[in-house]
């Protein structure tokens, strides 16, 4: 009972048009015609002059007023004595609002899931007696220290304390398997603990963290309106002025004016309003259940035609992070000791690559040693003493200082080497680079296929190292040693658009920007970034690019198709009517068919399961894949980047 209370104050005209049509129905059991009649003309009247005041409303916002031919059509039916036809065309306006409602809450029941998970309890751990106390999550401040239970929501952004835990990420990211963290690791604020409770430290606070960012972009995108859905409204103007020609015809013909209310009855526009922004919502919604955040309908509309798509390079096209691909030592060390001894100097190392080189180490199972004293020179390298002996690890200019046999080992482009010593003597080299990701060379095929053929890579790499990753990627166009204002007038440059730009860093935001379409791959909170990105993708999966330009081509078809086959079905209705085939009353109802129909088929756009999240999974958090390594011969040939040790 609550719930049909609460449909009758959400849809107060159909439920009354129900109640008229109800009594209506009793009256005429009990042969009371002549009641019925001005009971449901009554009605209409009241109910054509609400529509009205809609319209004149609608025109003050400069939209016109799509009513038009409904209201004009129940005052011609209670001219004519058709009431009944007249109760219909007011359940047919009513009801298609209904039904738009409905189709749109259907369409983004994706976008609305993850509104109302929104996290809003934490349980913070008091540090002196390890008890937890509920607050709230806005009240939760970084370095609080929180208890998530089995199966509960992260409330904000932190830092793994328990020693493992598996977290659902499936709503932030699309990834559909659990992924397993590490104490230390940072967990996202909207992931769904696993079935142990898990302990983290607070990194961010509720308005700042990732889940709070998220809402924000669905947000903006669940309230836009793309081209072409006013185009459509459009339409409503020459369909209106055929509509009321072809029943102006039909009546002067005939000289029957029933013949004028009939083809109106079948006339009202309702499929041609109700099918782009239904299609549009469903195409969001069926992004954002892919992990892509899409800020506006419009935004789905430009992917559609893209014909430019560009690229950065590190952290889009490869991984972003380097990793150790060979350890190269010298005669009189292995490279298990080389790494080792490697790894044990870099732990003193502010570095970016020091990362890198103790993963490896630990990669291979070896155990670390800690060093009496260490220091380091900046952007150089690092020297540790372990006992008696002392390990430097670094550029060759800085290793050439104790150790003058030391010599510059061959690499591929975009490798980089850091060379080691013991106590004055060379001991090998360990090569790292910047894997390019395994499913680019598909991704930037798989655009070009989809129309998106013109391609470009803006980097701000040195160019051999920026060729060597378009080779292997397959982009023609490569433009290397690029400052963000550098990128950005690139971008202004290119003639055939719209144009893709993908991006991940804060260096990528004014380029981001000023494209067409700014695509913001892997964002983890708000970054700069994904702020002026139209598009957010939150799995760092080059691939979902192509996905997302597939999703906006497969909604402005299905948005045009439902338009098409509105108009297509009105005007054969009218036709047949015109010629005094279709009463009244069967025309009313005819209509409510093709609202439905229409609706139904713009609902195509949320995609069902054609498209279920599956792909392969690479990294949520960025993180390199597994590492590489070889010895001796054999060495694999793989992208990379070219930082300076």
């Amino acid at each position: 009972m609550s719930r049909l209370l609460a449909l009758v104050r959400r849809y107060p005209l159909v439920a009354a048009t129900v109640l008229v049509g109800v009594l209506g129905l009793s009256l005429g059991i009990f042969d009371h015609a002549d009641a019925v009649r001005w009971l449901f003309s009554a009605f209409g009247i009241a109910a054509a002059l609400v529509s009205s005041v809609g319209m004149v409303r609608q025109l003050f916002r400069g939209s016109f007023g799509v009513d038009l031919l409904a209201i004009i059509a129940i005052v011609a039916t209670i001219l004519v004595g058709e009431y009944v036809a007249t109760l219909l065309i007011v359940l047919m306006l009513s009801g298609g609002a209904a039904l738009e409602d409905y189709a749109a809450g259907r369409a983004a029941r994706e976008l609305d899931a993850l509104l109302k998970r929104a996290p809003q309890i934490a349980h913070r751990l008091d540090p002196d007696s390890g008890e937890a106390a509920d607050v709230p999550a806005t009240e939760v401040r970084v370095g609080d220290l929180l208890l998530v239970r089995p199966s509960e929501i992260v409330p904000v952004d932190g830092q793994l304390q328990s020693d493992t835990a598996a977290f659902d990420e499936s709503s932030l990211t699309g990834e559909s398997l659990p992924v397993e963290r590490s104490v230390g690791d940072p967990v996202l604020s909207g992931s769904i603990n696993g079935q142990i409770a898990a302990t983290l430290m607070a990194t961010a606070t509720a308005a700042n963290s990732q889940y709070q960012h998220i809402i924000a972009l669905v947000e903006e995108a669940s309230s836009s309106k793309a081209p072409v859905v006013r185009l459509a409204d459009r339409y409503a103007v020459p369909f209106t002025v055929g509509a009321l020609t072809l029943a102006g015809l039909a009546w002067a013909l005939s000289n029957d004016p029933v013949r004028f209310a009939e083809v109106l009855v079948v006339a009202t526009p309702c499929p041609l309003l109700l099918a782009a922004p239904v299609a549009f919502m469903g195409g969001m919604s069926r992004a954002a259940r892919n992990g892509i955040i899409v800020k506006g309908a419009g935004v789905l509309e430009a992917l559609s035609r893209a014909k430019t798509v560009v690229f950065d390079k590190t952290g889009t096209l490869t991984y972003g992070t380097p990793s150790i691909s060979e350890v190269r030592p010298e005669a009189g060390f292995s490279a298990d000791e080389l790494l080792t001894l490697a790894a044990s100097a870099e732990q003193y190392s502010s570095h970016v690559l020091a990362a890198s080189v103790i993963g490896a180490a630990r990669e291979r199972g070896l155990v670390l040693h800690t060093a009496d004293s260490a220091s380091e020179a900046a952007t150089f390298g690092v020297e540790a003493r372990f006992g008696p002996g002392t390990v430097r690890v670094g550029k060759l200019s800085f290793i050439n200082d104790g150790a003058a046999d030391a010599t510059a080992t061959h690499l591929a482009g975009g490798e980089l080497a850091m060379y080691v010593a013991v106590d004055g003597r060379f001991a090998g080299s360990i090569v790292a680079s910047d894997r390019v990701r395994d499913n680019s060379r598909q991704s930037v095929a798989d655009l070009a296929r989809l129309g998106v053929r013109e391609n470009l890579m803006l980097t701000g790499d040195g160019r051999a190292t920026a060729q060597h990753v378009a080779r292997q990627v397959g982009i023609v166009h490569v433009r290397a040693d690029c400052l963000p204002r550098d990128k950005v007038e690139a971008v202004r440059a290119l003639t055939r658009r719209p144009v893709i730009m993908v991006g991940d860093g804060v260096n990528d935001a004014p380029v981001l920007a000023v494209a067409d379409v700014g695509i913001a791959m892997g964002a983890k909170g708000a970054t700069a970034a994904s702020e002026s990105a139209d598009v957010v993708i939150l799995l760092d999966d080059i691939s979902r690019t192509v996905r997302a330009v597939r999703i906006g081509q497969d909604t402005v078809r299905v948005a045009l198709q439902s338009i098409w086959l509105g108009i297509f079905l009105s005007v054969a209705l009218m036709v047949v009517a015109a010629f005094g085939l279709i009463p009244a009353t069967a025309g009313a109802i005819s209509q409510e068919a093709v609202d439905l129909i229409t609706i139904l088929n713009a609902l195509r756009a949320t995609g069902g399961r054609q498209d279920a999240v599956g792909a392969p999974r690479e990294s949520v958090g960025g993180a390199a894949a597994p590492l590489e390594t070889s010895e001796g011969a054999g060495r694999p040939v793989l992208p990379s980047v070219d930082r300076p040790v």
